[in-house]
């Protein structure tokens, strides 16, 4: 269980890790599924020549090793108490997978291109299959939680996930105006921009670690760079499905999700 000074890091800070959520060896055997789908592209485990893009995004795995993580049951005690026994769904699965590799050009026009500030939408709006068209409102309508699911150890030189520290509070005011229906995503690009100055840390740990991020978390990935021994890096990044946040309720009784955006839209 998530102790009450966790829990009050998350509702300021809007995240929480979960150290050891499962084991080693259970992402160990995630790892083996996925290398042996990116080999018939030509990716070699063994020979780091054969890893000639920054990233490969693979989708949802519900085999055995992505259930076990999948069902943790630290993940599920804590996301009980950050967003509400019986509001969320359990997940059986696990995606999707950006798998990083050691990128000479890193990030910018030659680099993945995929290293911006954002949150993650939530909801699809009129047009489903376009993802800068997916919504994202004050309730976080559709999504729980951000999860971050490290199947590799990750320190600061592997491509951590950034994260703006308190970046979740300043949204759910942004977001305020945008009532019911929400905003594009695309249409959010200046308010992610308006969290720059905000403190940044980064999602590091051991295979094995899970980051509980609240839905309104500015994020952004960041290439892999060169570097002795530099292995590929591997994440997921699955949502926790769930109802909207109930903010309606008397403050003692809202969830940390909901408390969070609460005390954020007061500035």
């Amino acid at each position: 269980m998530l102790t009450d000074e966790q829990v009050e890091d998350f509702v300021r800070d809007g995240y929480v890790a979960i150290r050891g959520a499962f084991s080693a060896a259970t992402a160990a055997a995630a790892r083996d599924v996925l290398w042996a789908e990116m080999a018939p592209s030509g990716i070699d485990r063994d020979d780091p020549s054969t890893w000639d893009r920054p990233v490969i995004r693979l989708g949802e795995h519900g085999e055995e090793p992505f259930r076990e993580a999948a069902a943790s049951s630290l993940v599920a005690g804590a996301a009980d108490r950050l967003a509400g026994a019986g509001k969320w769904a359990p997940r059986v699965s696990i995606g999707t997978f950006p798998v990083r590799f050691p990128c000479e050009d890193g990030p910018g026009e030659d680099g993945p291109g995929d290293d911006g500030w954002h949150v993650d939408a939530s909801f699809p709006g009129e047009q489903p299959e376009a993802f800068l068209h997916w919504r994202v409102n004050v309730r976080s309508k559709g999504r729980a939680l951000l999860m971050l699911y490290l199947f590799s150890d990750i320190g600061d030189d592997d491509a951590p996930t950034r994260l703006r520290v308190g970046s979740h509070r300043a949204m759910a005011k942004m977001l305020q105006p945008y009532g019911e229906e929400g905003a594009e995503m695309g249409a959010l690009i200046p308010e992610f921009a308006a969290t720059e100055g905000l403190p940044e840390a980064w999602a590091t740990g051991d295979a094995g670690d899970v980051y509980l991020c609240h839905p309104f978390l500015v994020h952004a990935a960041q290439a892999l760079l060169p570097g002795p021994g530099r292995g590929a890096r591997f994440l997921a990044q699955p949502a926790l499905l769930g109802a909207p946040a109930d903010l309606d309720r008397p403050e003692e009784e809202l969830t940390p999700v909901a408390r969070a955006i609460v005390l954020g839209r007061r500035g």
